[in-house]
């Protein structure tokens, strides 16, 4: 068994190991497949020391054949040892009872609870939009153990990221967000609502990213972990700068200077994409009031124009995760499915 130093461990690494000296033993020939993969923040690689404190410890998912999942899943359970590389292996919360960190499941099974879609199959528009990002993250992040039954590689891989032109859809439904709001810091401040001119500006730094996040194949996570998704980002610093910068001005004048830092490094990250031609990525007038801004529509239209008609996407509103952050929805299949095809209804 691993004697790992004391202090914290990775939950990545921790249940590496735990599925090499423990779990998979106990599977012996049974064909099968093993991941951390799904909820979790050692899935995502932001589990620290403090992770530890509820439903954390070494977990593994094996998939297999579901006539082969029960009894299985009945001899790990009988064997499992109270504790592994210090931390114990039955573990809970308010929310989850004790229970040990071993499922036992079918591919398809588990797919379709945690995506509502089995991804090894055609995947449609509806199943792109109809899955929150944060899942979509859970699914293909992660790590994968053992693929003996060659399913794993090929659905993470058919979920990596989104056809070309369903991104340029995305992408500009994520530009249609900020053009609706990008003035407003400006207008609140004008009339003296310093406080909604602050809430417009944070609102507008969330979705700016996201957007950077997009661009960049990434989906972007839910909110406790954006800001260290975002940090991750190769070339993101600048952005960042502006953007707390934004955040931390004192009038919307100080506020509006910083956001358009920002967007005009987003413009260009735009044009490096080449996802349509080049922009002017500078920012403007917005019409002929006093406020400055990037002009995020003409960002829209160019990709929704070189996306072209895009089958099965009927409203400009995009994809669930960008007309609810509910988590009642965004964290449940059967739900966030409801949403997109409410959106998105079949012809």
């Amino acid at each position: 068994m691993s004697d790992f130093a004391a202090g914290f461990v990775p939950g990545r690494e921790l249940s590496r190991a735990f599925y090499h000296q423990v779990v998979a033993p106990l599977a012996g020939a049974v064909p099968h497949g093993a991941a951390l993969i799904g909820p979790g923040s050692e899935v995502l690689a932001f589990d620290t020391e403090r992770s530890t404190d509820h439903d954390w410890g070494p977990r593994v998912l094996i998939f297999t054949d579901p006539a082969a999942a029960r009894p299985l899943a009945d001899r790990i359970a009988a064997h499992l040892p109270d504790r592994f590389g210090g931390y114990p292996t039955a573990f809970g919360s308010d929310r989850h009872p004790l229970h040990h960190g071993v499922q036992v499941t079918d591919l398809a099974s588990f797919a379709r609870a945690h995506l509502g879609f089995d991804p090894r199959g055609q995947i449609t528009t509806a199943d792109w939009l109809g899955a929150s990002w944060q899942r979509l993250a859970e699914f293909t992040s992660g790590e994968v153990f053992h693929d003996g039954l060659g399913e794993l590689a090929p659905a993470r891989a058919a979920l990596r990221w989104y056809p070309v032109p369903l991104w340029r859809y995305v992408l500009a439904c994520q530009w249609r967000r900020i053009g609706q709001v990008e003035a407003f810091p400006g207008r609140c401040g004008e009339v003296g609502d310093d406080l909604g001119s602050r809430l417009v500006t944070a609102r507008i730094a969330e979705d700016v990213m996201k957007l950077c996040l997009l661009m960049r194949r990434r989906y972007p996570p839910y909110t406790k972990w954006l800001g260290s998704a975002f940090a991750r980002l190769p070339g993101s610093a600048e952005i960042g700068e502006a953007l707390a910068g934004a955040l931390g001005g004192r009038t919307w004048r100080d506020r509006e200077r910083h956001l358009c830092r920002a967007y005009e490094r987003l413009a260009a990250l735009h044009n490096r994409l080449a996802l349509t031609e080049p922009l002017d990525p500078a920012v403007r007038p917005f019409h002929d009031r006093p406020f400055q801004v990037i002009g995020a529509d003409r960002f829209a239209d160019a990709l929704l124009a070189a996306a072209g008609p895009v089958p099965g996407a009927r409203s400009p509103a995009g994809s669930v995760d960008q007309v609810s952050d509910a988590v009642e929805v965004l964290t449940d299949a059967t739900r966030s499915r409801a949403v997109t095809r409410a959106l998105h209804p079949a012809r």
